[in-house]
């Protein structure tokens, strides 16, 4: 199920655990700033986990925008993409 997660998926997750509308989180606003807190952040962490996708929440601490969340998840959704580049 892992592979249903989209970047717009994704926003909209975020969006909803700080109980915004999806075109409010841009690519590359600080989600702590947006209102998202450690708290909330682990929610999505678990939520994701049930959705099949394996995400460190120590490593999305250290990026806390959509585009280095993004980034992180593609990672892990695409292992082969970067075993290969």
């Amino acid at each position: 199920m892992s592979g249903c997660l989209t970047r717009e998926t994704m926003r909209a997750d975020i969006a909803a655990a700080i109980h915004t509308q999806p075109n409010e989180v841009g690519d590359d606003d600080n989600l702590m700033d947006l209102g998202l807190d450690s708290m909330r952040a682990m929610h999505l962490v678990l939520l994701w986990q049930e959705r099949g996708l394996m995400l460190d929440f120590s490593e999305l601490a250290e990026k806390v925008t959509l585009s280095g969340w993004w980034a992180i998840a593609e990672r892990h959704l695409h292992p082969r993409r970067e075993a290969a580049a």
